[in-house]
């Protein structure tokens, strides 16, 4: 058994799977701004994408921006380092290749449901179930994965498809989304369910 996988055992309190048909795959954060922090999973969430992509699974990319520096909300008073829309930093992540028909989300806090009409889109198309990815787990990942819940979502959150600056933060996050939120999955894991092979948790 792999480590992440002795993770996902110890911390999941629900092993669930994602429904054939009812599934869209949450990418949060994969700009150029997060590209280093992105590095230790970006090869696993380009095999998650091409999977979601092979086997018609809805890809939906947040993109966090704020129109100036000067933004005065909450999250620009608490970090001051915003990212401008429009900006290199801003940019999605090439090697995930966003494009066609998936649907690009524009947001400017932590949650990727806030203010974005994002609900509305996944109701539309008949979603029941969220996989989540991207970056950083502890703060716009954990925050959209628990509002995803509250709003009646089944949540799978990707153990070895998120990341952040800290381990201990990583693994808080872990602990706390499989106690009350969310089913852990590693990307293999994911990408078996979607293959309709025998996936174990």
């Amino acid at each position: 058994m792999t480590e992440i996988e002795d993770l996902i055992r110890r911390f999941n309190t629900h092993p669930w799977f994602p429904e054939e048909g009812r599934t869209a795959v949450l990418m949060i954060d994969c700009q150029e701004y997060f590209r280093e922090i992105i590095g230790p999973v970006l090869q696993n969430l380009i095999r998650v994408v091409s999977a979601a992509r092979e086997k018609n699974v809805p890809l939906f990319f947040t993109r966090h921006g704020h129109k100036t520096a000067t933004d005065r909300e909450m999250l620009g008073r608490w970090w001051r380092d915003l990212i401008i829309e429009g900006s290199e930093d801003a940019q999605l992540l090439p090697e995930l290749g966003a494009a066609g028909k998936d649907c690009i989300v524009p947001k400017n806090t932590y949650s990727a449901f806030y203010g974005t009409g994002l609900e509305k889109k996944l109701r539309g198309a008949k979603i029941t179930d969220l996989v989540i990815g991207g970056v950083m787990s502890n703060l716009c990942c954990e925050t959209s994965a628990r509002d995803a819940f509250v709003r009646n979502f089944r949540v799978f959150f990707l153990a070895d498809g998120t990341s952040t600056v800290s381990e201990d933060f990583h693994l808080a996050t872990l602990k706390n989304l499989g106690y009350g939120f969310a089913t852990l999955l590693s990307c293999k894991q994911f990408i078996r369910s979607i293959d309709k092979k025998k996936a174990s948790l």
